[in-house]
């Protein structure tokens, strides 16, 4: 007959985060029967998650910058990978002076809180980090993106990215320790979870099961990815939730083997296995290349006998996570790097010479130029752009059911799916990346057969019936670098205002001047795309 044993389901490690100190004030050790408490002040728990947040909008950990400067130096780097890699350096210098969001998603405010059971707040914990996320976004020059459902169709963006995910828990001791990510839309939708059997669990199914489901993530979540891979799991929500420690680095140090008592635990042969492939996929980072995954965490649960849930997910080129932590010693956070620039190199590290397309011409004329050149094809764009996404592209779709015509600029320019962050004092744009193409693959065959949306501008791939479209219509899709959205607003776009559906927002139809804005050829009007050449 077994015997009673606990064990924690996760037990990390030693913590060699580097912290940097905020305060004391708020903190002070009081005493419950015979025992220490920890007594903190409401107002320095809604400090430390305003700094997280902020912080983590600007800045990158030294880890993740030194692996984006490693591509550059690898001779089997592709061009691609190199050029992708530099502007992603570029943009964190940028982003860490404080005005430009790394992304112009600046994702879902998500906090996992661990409370010892000897500290004390006497408020609501919640309402207090949900005040300090507030503060975060509303007082910086970040985008909201957090809409409430009215009913079960209509919805109203919140105005200040509330509510937030927050999530607390008992733990023994006297800290309260935090983990605090920023989780973009794009990111977080290649989160996926696949109900397997155990004819999964040898190691020639999994590996072949695993690169085939790496291989379908494709590039719309703006590699290099960290991606997390997790087997097993007491449920489907403890698999997936784990997937997110995993992407976030906060399980990385598990130990790297298990016990008949079932903790989780990291395999890193199967790591540097599926890392391995992950480099052979031919992706890379975006266009092309080595680099799709920088790394791969691969962590193995527990799990009932009649289930095998296996989660795999990702966290970008925007790596926001960070750390923080309240003890007697004060109100800690994260140390993120702040000087990005010296992992830039003293040279150019591409010298492939791109195409500059002048779009202030007619449609016709743009396109004539565009089908000269094969798909990868990259290119610097100068001129005006239209911006519009998913809703505006909806409210479109409503007028040409009505009326049978598109709006004019729909027909006469690029259509660049993006939305904005705030605008700083100053600048003529905010942060202003493109967002997934996909999600507007249904519109575009319709669109270009009432001529328009004949050249779109966005990231990732798009599915068949985008191709079949472009090869129909003399259409093309141009690929934007998933990740450089504080480059592309401060050096790239020039003017901004806003030409319909002022009332939506970011959401809203914009007219941007670009200047040398950088993009590939992805798909072009002879029905070449560059994604399914490489993923078959």
């Amino acid at each position: 007959m077994a015997e009673f044993h606990y064990q924690p389901m996760f037990p990390l490690g030693a913590d060699d985060t580097q912290y940097r100190k905020l305060s004391d004030a708020g903190v002070s050790m009081a005493e419950f029967e015979g025992q220490p408490v920890l007594k903190v002040a409401p107002e320095a728990l809604s400090e430390l998650a305003k700094t997280a947040f902020t912080d983590v909008a600007h800045l990158y950990r030294t880890r993740h910058l030194q692996q984006l400067a490693d591509i550059l130096n690898d001779p089997e780097s592709s061009d691609n990978d190199r050029f992708v890699a530099l502007e992603m350096l570029k943009n964190a210098v940028i982003s860490a002076e404080f005005v430009f969001p790394m992304c112009q998603d600046t994702g879902t405010a998500v906090i996992i809180g661990k409370k010892g059971q000897q500290v004390w707040t006497g408020a609501d914990d919640e309402k207090v980090l949900s005040k300090g996320v507030f503060d975060a976004y509303t007082q910086n020059n970040l985008r909201y993106s957090q809409n409430a459902p009215l009913d079960l169709y209509t919805e109203k963006n919140t105005g200040c990215n509330l509510p937030a995910q927050i999530e607390l828990y008992a733990t023994p001791g006297d800290a309260y320790n935090f983990l605090m990510i920023a989780k973009g839309g794009g990111s977080a939708n290649k989160t996926y979870l696949f109900q397997e059997t155990k004819a999964v669990l040898n190691e020639k199914a999994l590996v072949a099961f695993l690169t085939e489901k790496m291989k379908s993530l494709g590039t719309a979540a703006c590699p290099p990815y960290h991606l997390g891979i997790v087997i097993g799991g007491t449920s489907a929500e403890a698999n997936l939730k784990t997937v997110k420690l995993a992407t976030a680095g906060y399980l990385d140090t598990l130990p790297v083997s298990g016990n008949e008592y079932g903790h989780a635990f990291r395999d890193p042969d199967m790591e540097a296995k599926l890392l391995a492939a992950s480099r052979q996929l031919g992706l890379g980072a975006q266009f092309g290349g080595k680099y799709f995954c920088h790394d791969v965490r691969v962590i193995r649960l527990p799990r009932h006998g009649a289930s095998c849930p296996i989660g795999i997910g990702v966290s970008c080129s925007a790596d926001r996570n960070i750390k923080g932590k309240i003890t007697k010693d004060g109100v800690f956070v994260e140390q993120l790097d702040t000087n990005p620039a010296r992992f830039l190199p003293d040279a150019p590290a591409v010298d492939t010479p791109a195409v500059k397309i002048d779009l202030n011409r007619p449609m016709d004329e743009i396109r004539r130029e565009l089908s000269g050149y094969p798909v990868t094809t990259r290119l610097l764009l100068s001129g005006d752009i239209v911006v519009a996404r998913d809703i505006a592209h909806a409210r479109i779709n409503e007028q040409l059911e009505k009326t049978g015509q598109l709006p004019d600029y729909i027909k006469d320019h690029i259509i660049y799916y993006a939305g904005p962050a705030k605008t700083p004092e100053g600048h003529a744009s905010g942060a202003f990346g493109p967002t997934t193409a996909a999600r507007m693959d249904p519109y575009v065959p319709l669109f270009q057969k009432h001529g328009g949306a004949f050249v779109t501008l966005a990231k990732g791939n798009r599915s068949a019936i985008v191709k079949d479209a472009c090869k129909d219509y003399g259409g093309f899709y141009l690929g934007s670098i998933g990740g450089p959205a504080a480059r592309l607003g401060r050096d790239c776009i020039t003017k901004v205002e806003v030409i319909d559906f002022s009332e939506l927002g970011m959401e809203a139809v914009y007219k941007i001047r670009v200047r040398d804005f950088p993009a590939f050829i992805i798909i072009d009007d002879k029905g070449n795309d560059f994604f399914e050449q490489i993923l078959g």
